[in-house]
């Protein structure tokens, strides 16, 4: 399997654990990480053309990935 970059324990060094918790505790975070998760994959997948797509869906894909990471930086950073 390959890897996936932006996953996020990657974009986010040294938060693992709180990442874990805030999954744990709270139930928007922890949806916000699943749909990150899933369009990351989205993303990956259409990037590594595995399921290629145009360039206006992947810029697409690739603002909503950028949009779920900035309020995933937020709570993070609330917590």
């Amino acid at each position: 399997m390959s890897h996936t970059p932006h996953e996020l324990s990657e974009d986010f060094p040294g938060q693992d654990a709180r990442i874990h918790e805030l999954k744990a505790e709270n139930a928007h975070f922890a949806a916000l990480a699943q749909k990150y998760h899933d369009l990351n994959r989205a993303v990956h997948r259409a990037e590594s053309d595995v399921e290629p797509t145009d360039d206006l869906h992947m810029a697409d894909l690739r603002k909503q990935r950028m949009a779920l990471k900035d309020e995933i930086a937020r709570l993070l950073a609330a917590s």
